[in-house]
């Protein structure tokens, strides 16, 4: 019997998700369909009830409901409840719904095994104090860092983002102007690059081995990645990597199995327009 599974968002045609977990499912011999369905930004919670009383085992939630799966779901993974969004949802058999996230270890994993970046005792920019930001700042403190600097637009809400992260590990946030030294990881995790827009961030800050990484990626590179290529950065990488590790986390949530993921980057990123 083929179990279900979808990702909602809105829009959400261009989703590689669909080609992500056929591909997980192929290699694991999971018995499972997967595909995108777009819920109306104003129909959120019926759009849920429907894929449940359709039967459906569990879903992945992108831009811009993972916020408001988050409010909605009662029961989440403690990481997904600091996280303050929801991007893998359960539907169990006796009606309740189970909430997690899983973009964290997916930048990790692909920072860590698939490139080779070192986090343990480095100095990481954390740049933007969105909902992408906040989603990976607890699985990379958990690496022991020297220091997670988080920079932002607006202060403030860097600041706050740094006290409620403050048990994890060394932490503080501020605006881009309060940048300083150098940094060993520069994460972007604003979606600006992809507007062909880059933060202003000051000259040297990075090391003859510093990564750049950007959580967006498309077809060619980003802002980011030019910014970072023209600093002379050790490594520059986009994040198809994480949506891969971040979608075989979730796979093995629900069907108890770990996916290889090299090979479905691959295939991936062959698949991007």
């Amino acid at each position: 019997m083929t179990d279900h599974y979808a990702v909602i968002g809105n829009p959400i045609s261009h989703s590689k998700s669909p080609l992500i977990h056929t591909e997980f499912a192929k290699q694991t011999g999971q018995d499972i369909d997967y595909i995108a369905r777009e819920i109306p930004l104003d129909d959120l919670i019926a759009g849920l009830e429907q894929l449940q009383a359709e039967g459906f085992k569990g879903i992945n939630i992108t831009v811009p409901f993972k916020e408001q799966v988050w409010q909605y779901v009662k029961n989440k993974s403690a990481h997904a409840e600091r996280a303050g969004a929801v991007n893998t949802l359960i539907f169990n058999d006796d009606g309740t719904l189970y909430g997690d996230n899983t973009d964290g270890i997916g930048l990790c994993r692909d920072l860590v095994d698939n490139h080779q970046v070192e986090l343990a005792g480095k100095r990481l920019l954390l740049l933007g104090a969105g909902g992408a930001a906040r989603g990976v700042i607890e699985p990379l403190l958990s690496y022991k860092l020297s220091e997670l600097v988080i920079a932002n637009r607006t202060a403030s809400k860097a600041e706050e983002l740094a006290d409620l992260f403050s048990e994890f590990g060394t932490i503080k946030g501020g605006g881009f102007n309060d940048i300083k030294g150098q940094f060993d990881v520069i994460i972007n995790a604003t979606a600006a690059s992809l507007q062909g827009e880059v933060p202003p961030l000051p000259e040297n800050i990075l090391n003859q081995n510093s990564s750049c990484y950007d959580m967006m990626y498309s077809n060619t590179d980003t802002a980011f990645i030019i910014w970072a290529k023209q600093q002379g950065a050790a490594k520059s990488i986009d994040g198809l990597g994480m949506l891969v590790e971040q979608a075989a986390e979730a796979f093995s949530i629900w069907r108890g199995v770990k996916p290889n993921t090299k090979s479905v980057i691959d295939l991936t990123r062959s698949h991007v327009i």
